[in-house]
């Protein structure tokens, strides 16, 4: 019978596929946006920067901003769902991430400046399409300030 792996093997490889399924976004390094890993379960933060402000006045976070984060956060989250078996297997290396296909926003308050946090649910995953819905939150995980519905064509996996 395999002696189990230590818990610290198993997440320092946890880990580094996660690093390498976020290298393949470059626009995750410009926004500063990381993830904190609890087991399969991703929460995406985005950090507050001056750079993110859409309007001073209020100030708000800038809609775009947002929204690129809302779309990261489904990507990778698919893909980390996508590529487990893999991962758990031990392999590494760059993966594919999802196309987006179309990409809802719904904005339900503004953002304010602070950082903002979101995970994603896969609604759907198969072989070719899948569907995810993400929730955005700032202070309270029970007040979104921001929502999507994104719809991706999968990366043709070999295997």
């Amino acid at each position: 019978m395999k002696k189990p792996e230590p818990v610290q093997v198993i997440k320092k490889r946890r880990d580094a596929a996660l690093a390498d399924l976020v290298g393949g976004i470059p626009y995750i390094g410009f926004l500063g946006v990381t993830f904190e890993r609890r087991g399969d379960e991703l929460t995406s933060t985005l950090p507050y920067g001056e750079h993110l402000v859409g309007n001073p006045i209020l100030p708000a976070l800038h809609g775009g901003a947002v929204g690129a984060f809302l779309e990261i956060a489904a990507q990778v989250e698919l893909g980390w769902q996508t590529y487990w078996p893999q991962f758990e297997a031990g392999a590494t290396g760059p993966k594919l991430i999802p196309k987006t296909i179309d990409f809802t926003v719904d904005y339900l308050r503004s953002g304010l400046p602070r950082d903002a946090y979101a995970r994603a649910v896969v609604n759907r995953s198969g072989r070719r399409f899948a569907s995810v819905h993400v929730e955005a939150w700032q202070d309270n995980r029970n007040k979104l300030f921001a929502q999507a519905t994104g719809h991706f064509l999968m990366p043709q996996i070999e295997g």
